[in-house]
């Protein structure tokens, strides 16, 4: 390909991308940043590039980011070890000081990195100005310590961050009524978030392609999916494991009127981008029943 051909693919590129681009001006989107995204450097800076350029290019995104290896790593250096059941960390008054203490870190090691391209960002956590207030959460009747599931979410301190042309990025930490602390899974964060936030999109990184009839054929893999599909699917038997609560929350997004959800391999270099931005897309897309013929 020579230099002319490759300028003539770039502009290719951009226009297949205008559409997208046009209907989702000024809307939010909700990203769930985790997985080995986050431990990965260079795949870090990419997802950051991603986020940043939808803010340029007229989107209001919201990142929502995860810790779990990180908190693990933390827990095994003070000679611990991490439990958990059913996915969900076990998270005791030790295990909760070093949740809190990484996530900072996390978060304002992300707030940097968007800073040095350019916009500006606000780390905040669920305690800050009673974003994401929760009450204590059990994993099938299990008491798993300061797990919390988030009840209300005060949409006031992102919608002002957003007015004023921030880029909030939060940390799932919360509050319940009685002002203790709770560890909140990431992905119930960011869903409740895109929920209270009417968001128009909520992407899910993580460290799967998406979604597949059989895990273990990738000829199976599912790019878009209705919700009904959906239901019908894990009734079926074909959704278990930990794959069963991401598609719960993405079902449960969509009835509380997000356009759509994304679940897209973060391992992969601007998955974000090529799934917003082209026709074909890299992951799973979730929409609901009476909107097959719409936009991604």
């Amino acid at each position: 390909m020579d230099h002319m051909d490759i300028n003539l693919h770039k502009a290719e590129v951009l226009i297949e991308a205008l559409p997208y681009i046009q209907q989702f001006n000024r809307k939010v989107i909700v990203v769930k940043y985790g997985g080995s995204a986050m431990t990965d450097e260079e795949l870090k800076k990419n997802v950051i590039k991603d986020v940043t350029l939808l803010k340029l290019v007229g989107f209001k995104p919201i990142v929502v980011h995860g810790g779990g290896k990180e908190i693990s790593r933390w827990v095994g250096k003070v000679g611990m070890e991490p439990k958990f059941i059913n996915g969900l960390r076990v998270t005791d008054d030790e295990t909760m000081e070093i949740a809190e203490m990484v996530l900072g870190k996390v978060n304002k090691s992300l707030v940097t990195m968007v800073q040095e391209l350019g916009v500006k960002a606000v780390g905040i956590s669920g305690k800050d100005g009673g974003l994401l207030t929760v009450e204590k959460k059990y994993s099938d009747g299990k008491d798993i310590g300061y797990v919390g599931e988030v009840t209300e979410v005060n949409t006031k301190i992102l919608e002002d961050l957003l007015d004023h042309d921030f880029l909030p990025i939060v940390a799932p930490i919360g509050l319940d009524e009685n002002f203790q602390t709770y560890n909140i899974n990431a992905d119930d964060a960011a869903c409740a978030i895109a929920k209270a936030m009417h968001a128009d999109k909520l992407a899910f990184l993580t460290d799967i392609e998406g979604v597949y009839q059989d895990p273990a054929d990738k000829s199976t893999f599912i790019s878009r999916l209705t919700v009904s599909e959906v239901d019908d699917l894990i009734s079926k038997g074909y959704i278990g494991g930990g794959m069963l609560p991401k598609l719960n929350n993405c079902t449960d997004a969509i009835k509380s009127g997000v356009n759509r959800v994304h679940i897209l391999d973060g391992r992969k270099a601007h998955s974000l981008l090529v799934e917003f931005f082209t026709n074909t897309g890299i992951g799973t897309m979730f929409f609901p029943d009476d909107a097959a013929d719409m936009l991604p």
